[in-house]
């Protein structure tokens, strides 16, 4: 094959590429309770958690946590691309797992308030899924490989790899007061290769990635 026919037959896939290189970040949900009170960040990690907020606490002096059924954000500036109410539900449930079996490794899980108490809610707010095959052949092919290579190393979103969105907020179990919150984005690795099999599973790898951060957030 010639070089004049590897241009014509590679164009094609670094345009599609190209196209598939934008990140969206998450709003900042205007139906989340929190809304009001998070501020835009700036620092490295803006890319992920755009909007925060976070009263100076010692997490250190909390031993239980309430983690309330994950919500299914349905406000009119959600994020979801392309995934059905079916599959929202089921990365809703794996959130809810997710997230507890992190908890639970740092707390006690309780169901009502008592002394040195999080009550933490979670909503999914967006997800978007695969894109079947391309996602796959993009971490190996000459024009997709580099791209995302590049990508993993600056822990930046890879192309055509699903991802998932969700606010956290944190409050006192037993005064309600608002301690912390958020909003994310979450993804695997761009080079993730196993990651790129299944329309979901990206989104629960993101899923599984914040319920760690969470958590090392609370130490």
């Amino acid at each position: 094959m010639t070089q004049r026919h590897r241009l014509h037959l590679s164009l094609p896939l670094v345009l599609l590429v190209l196209s598939a290189c934008s990140s969206t970040q998450p709003n900042r949900y205007e139906e989340i309770a929190s809304s009001s009170q998070l501020r835009q960040n700036h620092d490295a990690q803006s890319d992920r958690v755009p909007f925060s907020m976070a009263r100076p606490v010692s997490w250190g002096a909390y031993s239980r946590v309430m983690l309330d059924p994950v919500t299914i954000y349905g406000g009119r500036d959600s994020q979801f691309e392309d995934i059905s109410l079916d599959e929202r539900r089921e990365l809703s449930e794996y959130m809810f797992n997710a997230f507890s079996g992190q908890l639970g490794q740092r707390f006690r899980l309780v169901n009502a308030s008592q002394p040195a108490t999080l009550r933490i809610r979670l909503t999914l707010t967006g997800a978007k899924p695969n894109t079947a095959v391309v996602s796959t052949v993009t971490r190996f092919d000459l024009v997709g490989a580099p791209y995302n290579a590049v990508q993993g190393i600056r822990g930046k979103e890879g192309a055509f790899i699903g991802s998932v969105m969700y606010s956290v907020e944190i409050y006192d179990a037993g005064s309600g007061e608002l301690l912390a919150a958020y909003v994310a984005k979450q993804f695997p690795n761009a080079m993730n290769v196993p990651a790129t099999i299944g329309r979901l599973k990206a989104a629960r790898v993101g899923l599984d990635k914040g319920a760690e951060e969470l958590v090392a957030l609370l130490k």
